[in-house]
C-alpha cells in the first residue's frame, strides 16, 4: 500500500564545491606546515614558533569547521499530508515548556506574549499544554500569568477565527492590523492586562488589592523567607483544558506555572517542546512540521528531537554584531544534519519524551515509570493525587541518587547544557533532524549592548572548553560513539576558545614585528607569498560564499567577521582564564540571565549600526589595546616604508595591521569621535593607549632581530614567470583527476579484474608517471637577465678570475678544420 511521505531529504549541490575547496585548502596548509618546519629547523625564533602555533590551531579549528560542509542537506515538510497519516483527533499530545528566571532582566509581560503565542498554536487544544518553569520563583510571574489567563480566553478564539499569522499580541497590535470589528475592543484589554503587570513590576510586588480570593492561598507562600535561591516548590495551574473554556466555550489548553519534570507527572505527552521566554512562535503551524518527521512512515525509530531555527526580530540592517549567527545556525547545521543530526539549541526543540530515559535499546514506550514517577491517570491535574506527585518530582532532593542530569533527562555539569545534551542523546544512538520552514518558526530577541554580546559568548566558550576537557570529548568519545563527521563537527564548537591563540599572536606579533623594521612574511615576489595569499584569499572568499547562501549580504558578512576577530582578543582569551581558574579551584562561574529589558538610548544606538560600550569592562580594554596597537604599528610602517623603502618585505605585516586597523573603525570611533553615552569609557581609553604604547617601547628590538646589511650591486636578476600558477593549478587539477581515475581503475580490479583493466591500469600509470615528471619543470619556471655594464661596481678587470676554455673535436673529415682553426681564433 503507497503511504505518503511528510518530508524529503535533498542533498546540496553545493556539497561537491566545498569539497573541492577543502582538498586544495589542505594541500595549501600542509605546504604552510612544511615553510614553517623548515624555517624552525635552519632558523629557529620565537617568531617562527609562534606563527607556527598559531596557524596549527588555525588549521585545527577550520578542519573542524570543514566536517560540516562535507555533505550538507535540506529538508522539506508536507503538512497538507498529515491527514492520509493521522487524523487531528490522533495527534499525540505536546506539552511546551517555557523557561524564565529574572523578571527583572526577562520583563514578565515579554514572557507573556511568548506564552500566548504558545498556546495559539494550530494544535487541538485538548492535547497541547503549556508549563512555565520560573527558577526565580517571582510572585510577579506568577501575577502576570494570573493576568494572561484572563486574556488568553478572548485572544485565542480571535487568532483562530480570523487565522492570524503574529499570534504574539505585542507583535500584532504593533502592526496595526485593525481590519477586524473585534480587533479595538482586544486591543484595549490587552493593554489593560499589560498596564497591571508592568505596574505590578515597577512596585517589585504584588499589592493586596490585585490578588483575587481564588489567588490568596498560593500568594501566601512568598513569606519574608522566600528567596529567588531557597524557595518552596511553587505549582500552580492556571488553565486546565476540563474545566476552563474560552469565550466560545472552545476548551483552553493547560497553563500551569513550573517544571519540564513536573510535565511528565501531570500530563505525560510524548512529545515537548522546550522554549526561551522570549522567543515568541512567529508561525502557528510549527507543532504540525514536526508531526511531518515523528508521524512519518519512514521515520527513523531512534528520532529523539526536531530542530527549529534561532532567528531574531530586532537585528538592526546592518546585524552590527552577527547576532544572526547564519553560519552556525544554518551553514553548520545542514552539514550535521546531513551525518545524523543537528545540535539543541537549547530553544525550538521539539523532543521525544521517551529519549531522555536512555538508550534506544534500553527504553521502552514512553512511560514516565521509567523516571520513578507515576502518572495518575483520568485524574484532573488539579486533583490531590497529580499535585503531591508533581510536587515530589519537583522538589530538589528528587534527583539525588537517581540517574537524573547523568544519564536520563537534560544532562548537568556544564554551561552549554543544551548542546551537551543534544551530543550526549546522539553518542546513545538516538538521531536528529533540522526543520527550517520559509517562515521563521519562533523570533526571539538578541542582546544589542556589546558588553551583553561578550559576556553572553564567554559564558559559552566556557562551557564549550569543559565539554572538550571531560571525559566526553567530541573526539576521543565522540568518535567511539557516533558517526566521525558529526563528531568532529561538535568538537569545532569545542575548539573555538582556543582561537585566542591565534587571533592574539596576528593581533600583535605582525604590528610589533613592523614597528621592528623586521620582515616574517614572505616578500611579494617571493614564491611563498603567493600561498598566504590564496589561503587568506581562499578562506575569506568561501566564507563570504556560505553567509550569502545563509541568507545574508555583504556589509553583514563584514560586521561577522569583524565580530570574530574581536572575540578573539576579548570573550576567546577570557574564557580560556575563567576556566583555568575555575580548574583549579580559583573561582566559580554561575549562569547569568542576558537581559532582556530594552532601553530606548540604546535601540536608536543599535539601529543606527553602532558599538554600545558604555560600561567599564576587561572586555573592552583588551580590545580596545589591539586596536591602538595596530594603528600605531600601521602608520609606524607607512612613514617607514616612505623614507627606507622595504615595501616588498613589509607589505604582509602593513596588511595584517591595516585590516586590523580598518575592523577597528568602529572602536576608534567610540575613543575620539563620539560624545553619546554608548562611547568607550575615558578610564577604558586611557588605559588601552598607556598599556599598548608601553607595549610598543618596550618591545622593540627584543624578539625581532634586524641587521641592516650594505645593499651591493646586483649584477643579475631572476624574475619568477607568472605562468607558473597557471601550471600549477592546471597540475592540481589533473593531479585530481589521475587520481580519480586511479581509484576507478581499482574498483574495477577489484570487483570485476580482467586482462583489459589491468593493461588500461599499467598504460594510465606509465602515462602519469611521465606527466608527472614533466610537470615538475612546469612548477617554477624563471627568467635571468645579466648586467655586464656593473661588473666594474663589483671588481677591477684586473681582478677577472682565469678563464680556461676547452674545444673538443674528434673526426677531421666530418668536423672540417677551417670551422676548428675558426673556433680556436675565438
Amino acid at each position: 500500500m503507497f503511504e505518503p511521505s511528510l518530508n524529503t531529504l535533498t542533498p546540496s549541490p553545493i556539497r561537491w564545491f566545498n569539497r573541492l575547496y577543502a582538498l586544495i585548502s589542505v594541500i595549501g596548509i600542509f605546504t604552510l606546515f612544511y615553510r614553517h618546519f623548515r624555517n624552525l629547523l635552519y632558523s629557529p625564533s620565537v617568531t617562527i614558533f609562534s606563527q607556527l602555533v598559531a596557524d596549527v590551531v588555525l588549521a585545527l579549528v577550520w578542519a573542524t569547521w570543514q566536517a560540516g560542509q562535507m555533505y550538507p542537506v535540506h529538508r522539506r515538510v508536507f503538512p497538507e499530508k498529515l491527514a492520509l497519516v493521522v487524523k487531528e483527533g490522533g495527534f499525540p499530545g505536546l506539552d511546551v515548556v517555557v523557561c524564565t528566571a529574572d523578571p527583572f532582566k526577562e520583563p514578565p509581560v515579554r514572557v507573556v506574549n511568548t506564552v500566548l503565542s504558545l498556546m495559539a498554536f494550530d494544535y487541538p487544544t485538548e492535547k497541547l499544554s503549556v508549563y512555565v518553569s520560573d527558577d526565580g520563583g517571582s510572585q510577579l510571574t506568577l501575577f502576570a500569568f494570573m493576568e494572561a489567563a484572563k486574556f488568553a480566553r478572548f485572544w485565542l478564539p480571535y487568532c483562530r477565527k480570523y487565522d492570524i499569522l503574529d499570534r504574539s499580541p505585542e507583535v500584532y497590535f504593533g502592526n496595526d492590523p485593525f481590519l477586524f470589528p473585534e480587533s479595538y475592543e482586544i486591543k484595549e484589554m490587552y493593554e489593560t492586562m499589560k498596564a497591571k503587570i508592568e505596574e505590578a513590576v515597577e512596585k517589585r510586588r504584588v499589592s493586596h488589592d490585585q490578588i483575587t480570593h481564588r489567588w490568596i492561598k498560593a500568594f501566601s507562600k512568598w513569606t519574608s523567607t522566600f528567596t529567588p535561591q531557597n524557595h518552596p516548590t511553587v505549582i500552580e495551574v492556571l488553565l486546565e483544558r476540563n474545566e476552563d473554556k474560552d469565550i466560545t466555550e472552545h476548551p483552553l489548553p493547560n497553563l500551569i506555572l513550573f517544571h519540564i519534570r513536573v510535565s511528565a507527572a501531570m500530563t505525560d505527552s510524548p512529545i515537548f517542546l522546550t522554549q526561551d521566554c522570549d522567543m515568541y512562535s512567529n508561525n502557528p503551524k510549527t507543532p504540525l512540521y514536526t508531526l511531518c518527521h515523528f508521524l512519518d512512515p519512514k521515520v527513523d525509530p531512534n528520532l529523539a528531537f526536531v530542530q527549529f531555527p534561532q532567528s531574531f526580530h530586532d537585528i538592526n540592517k546592518v546585524d552590527t554584531y552577527g547576532g544572526q549567527h547564519l553560519l552556525e545556525i544554518r551553514t553548520n547545521i545542514w552539514g550535521m544534519d546531513g551525518v545524523g543530526g543537528t545540535m539543541f539549541m537549547g530553544t525550538g526543540g521539539f523532543f521525544k519524551r521517551q529519549a531522555f530515559l536512555g538508550t534506544p535499546s534500553s527504553v521502552g514506550p514512553s512511560d514516565i515509570s521509567e523516571a520513578k514517577t507515576h502518572r495518575v491517570e483520568k485524574k484532573s491535574i488539579k486533583s490531590d493525587d497529580i499535585l503531591a506527585l508533581a510536587h515530589h518530582v519537583a522538589g530538589c532532593r528528587y534527583e539525588e541518587n537517581t540517574k537524573w542530569g547523568l544519564e536520563m533527562g537534560f544532562r548537568y555539569g556544564t554551561l552549554i547544557e543544551d548542546l551537551y545534551t543534544g551530543f550526549i542523546l546522539q553518542s546513545q544512538g538516538w538521531t536528529s533532524v533540522f526543520c527550517d520552514p520559509e517562515r521563521a518558526a519562533f523570533l526571539g530577541s538578541s542582546p544589542m549592548s556589546l558588553s551583553d554580546i561578550l559576556l553572553q559568548s564567554k559564558r559559552w566558550f566556557v562551557g564549550f572548553l569543559e565539554m572538550v576537557f571531560s571525559k566526553h570529548n567530541p573526539i576521543t568519545y565522540g568518535f567511539k560513539h557516533m558517526d566521525p563527521i558529526l563528531a568532529l563537527i561538535y568538537a569545532h564548537y569545542d575548539l573555538r576558545p582556543l582561537l585566542a591563540i591565534s587571533i592574539v599572536i596576528y593581533s600583535f606579533l605582525p604590528q610589533l614585528a613592523l614597528l621592528n623594521s623586521c620582515s616574517i612574511f614572505p616578500k611579494v615576489s617571493d614564491p611563498w607569498f603567493g600561498l598566504y595569499a590564496f589561503l587568506f584569499l581562499g578562506s575569506y572568499a568561501k566564507n563570504l560564499v556560505e553567509y550569502t547562501m545563509a541568507g545574508g549580504g555583504l556589509v553583514k558578512w563584514w560586521n561577522n567577521q569583524r565580530m570574530w576577530l574581536v572575540l578573539g582578543v576579548s570573550s576567546y582569551p577570557f574564557a580560556v582564564i575563567d576556566w583555568v581558574l575555575k580548574s583549579v579551584g580559583l573561582s566559580t562561574i554561575e549562569f547569568n540571565v542576558t537581559s532582556k529589558v530594552l532601553d530606548d538610548e540604546i535601540t536608536k544606538r543599535y539601529d543606527a549600526g553602532l558599538f554600545e560600550f558604555g560600561v567599564e569592562s576587561p572586555l573592552f580594554l583588551t580590545i580596545s589595546i589591539a586596536a591602538i596597537v595596530n594603528l600605531f604599528a600601521f602608520l609606524t610602517g607607512v612613514v617607514v616604508v616612505f623614507k627606507n623603502g622595504g615595501f616588498e618585505e613589509l607589505f604582509g605585516q602593513l596588511f595584517v595591521a591595516g585590516f586590523g586597523v580598518v575592523n577597528s573603525w568602529p572602536i576608534y570611533e567610540a575613543m575620539v569621535l563620539r560624545s553619546d553615552k554608548g562611547k568607550m569609557p575615558v578610564m577604558i581609553t586611557v588605559k588601552a593607549i598607556g598599556v599598548a604604547l608601553g607595549l610598543c617601547l618596550t618591545q622593540k628590538g627584543t624578539i625581532f632581530q634586524h641587521k641592516p646589511t650594505m645593499v651591493e650591486p646586483s649584477l643579475t636578476t631572476r624574475t619568477p614567470l607568472p605562468i607558473r600558477w597557471f601550471n600549477r593549478v592546471y597540475a592540481l587539477v589533473i593531479a585530481i583527476g589521475i587520481f580519480a581515475l586511479f581509484y576507478r581503475h581499482f574498483r574495477n580490479l577489484l570487483y570485476s579484474p580482467s586482462v583489459t583493466i589491468f593493461s588500461l591500469l599499467v598504460a594510465d600509470v606509465v602515462l602519469a608517471l611521465v606527466w608527472a615528471m614533466w610537470q615538475a619543470s612546469q612548477v617554477n619556471p624563471v627568467h635571468r637577465r645579466v648586467f655586464p655594464e656593473k661588473l666594474p661596481l663589483v671588481v677591477k678587470e684586473g681582478g677577472f678570475p682565469g678563464l680556461d676554455v676547452v674545444v673538443c673535436t674528434a673526426d677531421p673529415f666530418k668536423e672540417r678544420r677551417l670551422r676548428w682553426l675558426t673556433v680556436c681564433c675565438l
